[in-house]
């Protein structure tokens, strides 16, 4: 597939480490290496974790719109602390837990219009890889086995410790803890491999049986699938440290190679001025916030901003998004549906519009606002090309990926009457106002209003949607 060329800027990221916007240039042709850190599967996804994947799924779209061979890795934590204490708490196997949220997962991604990511690894399906890397770190000396059993990286032995973050290790030594008893040789260093507990699962290793520390496991997944050097590592914001930065470390020190190119970060889903998360206890699940707003507002609402802002969960938000989709959605009922299964023209001002926008760090607030304008022609102009240019630019969001009616009649709402009670009573309707009944006609129109649903008369009949 060739490069789409729509105007003269080239695709442009903000890189983390580097602290500013870089022309993104693959490491090898036009193949590109991505990975993201994704979900430890304890308990049901929320908004927090639907942002992270609605924006690396943008930024895979547009990638591939651009030409590019994309191999999108989102791993899968299914060992950690809090999946074991979530099971002994369920009184279930972790297996058992982790199968059934991995699942709940899928179905939320799903609903979002998240695609797949091509290879997702699961933490436990990489210990051979996890201990080979561990080994090769022990044999450099960039970590020891501790009296316990554990196995610790001794970041002090990393020169470059501290990169991503602008941390140096006197500032991170002089805002350590202080560790008593710990078999740790520095309050700095952090584990690689923990020794088996009671009531824990253990794998066999040289060093005993134990498990892997989290950070390890990423770096293990990551170079397995994509080799010791790729291109972009994404996640969300508060995983630059300490995470990502030990990621760094221990990859580089057991390889010797870069790591990776270019480091990408979501900003955080926030209520009340805090992050949103599940040790705060102030979160919302994506299947929660799907029982009140169709599943397009709510990525129309993740996409609203840039994505390296802080993203403000309230009602008035997402209402505003539901009105917004609509909008768009109603620039499209104006074209004849038979008329959208046209090829859409050459590129157009607007086209080029959205192209430069989404090139330049993903700006998908500005490839929203060249959306708008676009469905504001599309009601003056009345041209079918232009709308099939609207659905297709949005498609590359996620967005219009229904008909009209489907959205408009899709939409959650509070009533409890089907679609063939709202067709029932539509049709009492149209005889009440045959028989100049008017007062019974008004009374179900506001019957039905009062359920959520609004209906449209026009010249060829009467239709209608939820609000």
């Amino acid at each position: 597939m060739e490069k789409v060329s729509l105007g003269s800027e080239p695709l442009k990221l903000y890189n983390t480490e580097k602290r500013q916007k870089e022309i993104f240039k693959p490491i090898k042709d036009n193949q590109v290496g991505l990975y993201v850190c994704g979900v430890t599967v304890y308990d049901y996804c929320h908004v927090g974790h639907a942002r992270v994947m609605v924006v690396f799924d943008t930024l895979v779209r547009h990638l591939r719109q651009l030409g590019y061979d994309v191999t999108y890795v989102r791993n899968i934590t299914d060992i950690d602390d809090k999946i074991i204490k979530r099971a002994l708490e369920n009184q279930q196997s972790i297996q058992t837990l982790t199968q059934r949220f991995i699942a709940a997962m899928h179905e939320d991604e799903k609903s979002l219009n998240v695609l797949r990511p091509d290879i997702e690894p699961k933490a436990t399906d990489y210990m051979p890889q996890i201990e080979q890397m561990i080994a090769k770190l022990v044999e450099k000396g960039f970590a020891y086995v501790a009296e316990n059993g554990d196995v610790y990286f001794h970041v002090k032995a990393d020169e470059d410790y501290g990169r991503l973050s602008g941390k140096t290790l006197d500032d991170l030594a002089s805002g350590a803890r202080v560790e008593i008893n710990t078999a740790k040789q520095d309050p700095l260093d952090f584990v690689l491999w923990k020794a088996s507990k009671v009531n824990e699962p253990a794998w066999a290793s040289p060093w005993g049986e134990g498990r892997p520390g989290w950070h390890i496991e990423c770096s293990a997944m990551s170079t397995q699938c994509l080799g010791n050097h790729f291109d972009i590592h994404g996640g969300g914001m508060d995983l630059s440290f300490p995470h990502h930065e030990n990621e760094i470390a221990q990859s580089e020190c057991a390889t010797g190679e870069t790591y990776v190119n270019l480091w990408m970060h979501c900003g955080f889903v926030r209520i009340d001025d805090e992050k949103m998360s599940k040790s705060l206890g102030n979160f919302f699940t994506i299947r929660e916030v799907l029982k009140q707003y169709h599943p397009e507002v709510i990525r129309y609402f993740l996409l609203a901003s840039h994505y390296r802002s802080p993203v403000n969960y309230s009602e008035e938000n997402l209402n505003n998004a539901k009105a917004s989709v609509g909008r768009l959605y109603s620039a499209l009922e104006t074209i004849p549906a038979d008329a959208l299964s046209g090829a859409s023209k050459a590129a157009s001002v607007l086209e080029a519009e959205f192209m430069a926008a989404m090139n330049d760090d993903l700006n998908t607030p500005q490839a929203l606002a060249a959306l708008f304008e676009l469905a504001k022609q599309v009601n003056i102009q009345k041209q079918p090309g232009l709308a099939v240019l609207l659905q297709k630019l949005a498609n590359q969001l996620g967005l219009l990926e229904q008909t009209p009616e489907q959205f408009f009649k899709s939409q959650p709402s509070s009533s409890n009457l089907d679609e063939q009670a709202i067709e029932a009573l539509i049709e009492q309707r149209s005889a009440a106002r045959q028989a100049k009944d008017f007062a019974r006609s008004d009374a179900i129109r506001d019957e039905l209003l009062a359920q959520g649903i609004e209906l449209l008369d026009s010249a060829s009949g009467t239709t209608w949607r939820k609000i």
